[in-house]
């Protein structure tokens, strides 16, 4: 989309009839503020939805050491982003300017819109997505601002998990970056005590674990229902699929996340085979659309909040959460995914997060701009992070342990790497080990087949090899291959469980009202389009379960 035609999307102005029928279908409350009275301020959350009725509402920015205008509502405009459904905190404040007027609309009545009303509902949720964008895209924008080592591990975690979840921030590198020092000395904070997220003229945390952050900024959502009657363990393309369907067709839904809504598929730079989209479209850009349709319909998405136990009581589902408390459904849609294996040799575990990747996004690349890297791995996401760096980075080698690429990564993945200048596939090659003083500078790679070793100086390796499935909290009750991947359906070994009742739908576990879908399901297609077909599958079988009960 033109930048025109982004920012006319993003700021409509509603007609009078448009503003009538908003008031008629929600329990609108005319406010009156006052010149300089803020309506909403950055980091509050639960919001009001504002149309201005008169006067103006002048948005700012006052996450950067000086605030900033971004734009300014007048009548019949709207204030509100992608935030406002999900319950996140507020990016930006807005003050009344003038005498104004405006109607104030609940989240919940909100969301009635979106769903009752299509083409008023329709023009709020693209203004909502094209601010978000706007935002992300003018470079302006500070956001968070992250304060630490390009060498620390915690630094990394703190960027990795605010990029996954979407959350507009600034890193500033203590080692290049000459306002740093600065910053740390207005805070009365040391490098030792780095890293610190700051909003604004506020230090928010140092140091902080992902949990403590997601609570600071509004990410983590407590869920609020006794029981649900359906609880998705798990935001990749499946669960958050299931989670789309599920809600729209009247289900009450919960997602469990532990880390990022997306899952593997939202670190993809290029999907190119996913149906819709010709020209590719970033796993992010997917999952963020995703997560906006949930909240649409209600779903709750909690983020982190890991599952470390399920157990069972009078048929009903109880998730144990990390940290305490439960969840408790009426069916569970296990789609947890899969984790890609470490690679297992000499100095792995000491650079993770300064050296060792398990994605290769903007995040990442920041630290590998015009050098060599290396890419670890045969499938399709090893593919399409090699090309992806091919322009970033001076060089890419691509480590296969067999010799035919082909062999397991599509066609046009393929034939993309081969027509690439400053992509290099190493045939049977492995990594033997990993060297440096503090962070990754050098790997020692050899040849399976004739034994011959070398060294690759080399800041960063890119790995994607294997797949190991993340269910260990699942209970014994549930069955399992012998890779750990959960069996549904056909593929069911014993049917004891099930002695005298139903035969088990196609993605029913061995447990009745828990299913299973996307990569963590056994003989599963590891692709994003099939864990959303099997996701939007999954919850069909959940309303035949619940209509037994």
């Amino acid at each position: 989309m033109a930048s025109h035609d982004l920012h006319a999307a993003a700021f409509p102005a509603l007609s009078e009839s448009q503003i009538s029928s908003l008031a008629e279908c929600t329990e609108a409350k005319l406010t009156r503020f006052q010149d300089g009275q803020a309506l909403f301020k950055v980091g509050a959350r639960n919001s009001q939805f504002f149309v201005v009725k008169s006067g103006q509402i002048e948005v700012r920015d006052e996450s950067g050491d000086m605030p900033r205008i971004l734009t300014v509502h007048s009548r019949g405009e709207f204030s509100g982003d992608e935030s406002l459904l999900s319950g996140a905190g507020s990016l930006v404040s807005g003050y009344a300017r003038g005498e104004t007027e405006v109607f104030g609309i609940s989240t919940s009545s909100l969301r009635q819109v979106l769903n009752r009303c299509p083409d008023l509902g329709d023009l709020i949720l693209q203004a909502f997505i094209a601010r978000r964008q706007l935002l992300r895209e003018s470079g302006e924008f500070t956001g968070l601002r992250v304060l630490g080592s390009r060498y620390s591990q915690d630094t990394f975690r703190i960027r990795d998990f605010l990029a996954r979840n979407r959350v507009l921030f600034t890193w500033l590198d203590l080692e290049a970056d000459q306002q740093v020092v600065a910053m740390l000395k207005q805070f009365g904070v040391t490098e030792a005590e780095t890293p610190v997220v700051i909003c604004g003229q506020f230090m928010l945390h140092r140091n902080p674990s992902n949990l403590e952050l997601a609570e600071t900024i509004g990410l983590r959502r407590t869920p609020d229902q006794t029981v649900y009657d359906l609880a998705v363990v798990g935001a990749g393309p499946a669960g958050l699929a299931a989670a789309v369907y599920g809600a729209s067709e009247g289900l009450s839904t919960v997602i469990l996340e532990r880390t990022a809504a997306g899952g593997q598929a939202s670190r993809s730079m290029r999907i190119e085979n996913y149906l819709g989209f010709p020209t590719g479209v970033t796993g992010a850009e997917l999952t963020e659309r995703a997560v906006v349709q949930a909240n649409k319909f209600g779903a709750m998405l909690s983020v982190p909040t890991p599952v470390i136990g399920l157990t069972f009581e009078n048929s009903y589902a109880v998730l144990s959460l990390e940290g305490g408390g439960t969840v408790i459904a009426k069916s569970l849609l296990i789609a947890t995914g899969a984790d890609y294996r470490k690679l297992g040799v000499e100095g792995c575990d000491k650079y993770e997060g300064c050296g060792v990747y398990y994605a290769a996004t903007p995040n990442e690349v920041q630290m590998c701009h015009g050098a060599e890297v290396l890419v670890v791995g045969g499938g399709n996401s090893a593919g399409q992070a090699a090309v992806f760096l091919a322009s970033q980075a001076r060089k890419v080698n691509l480590l296969i342990r067999g010799d035919d690429l082909a062999k397991s990564m599509s066609m046009y993945l393929v034939r993309r790497i081969e027509q690439t200048a400053t992509i290099e596939v190493l045939r049977n090659t492995e990594i033997k080990r990993m060297r440096g003083n503090g962070y990754l500078d050098a790997v020692d790679v050899v040849n399976n087949q004739t034994g011959e070793e070398r060294t690759i100086e080399t800041p960063a390796v890119f790995s994607f090899i294997g797949a190991v499935p993340r269910c260990d909290w699942v209970s014994s009750s549930v069955e399992r291959d012998p890779k750990g991947f959960i069996r549904t359906g056909p593929n069911l070994e014993s049917s004891t469980a099930r002695a005298g009742k139903r035969a088990p739908f196609f993605l029913e576990t061995s447990r009745p009202g828990v299913f299973a879908a996307g990569d963590v399901r056994s003989s599963s297609v590891k692709r994003v389009a099939s864990a959303v077909g099997e996701g939007a599958m999954a919850v069909q079988f959940v309303h035949a379960y619940l209509s037994e009960k």
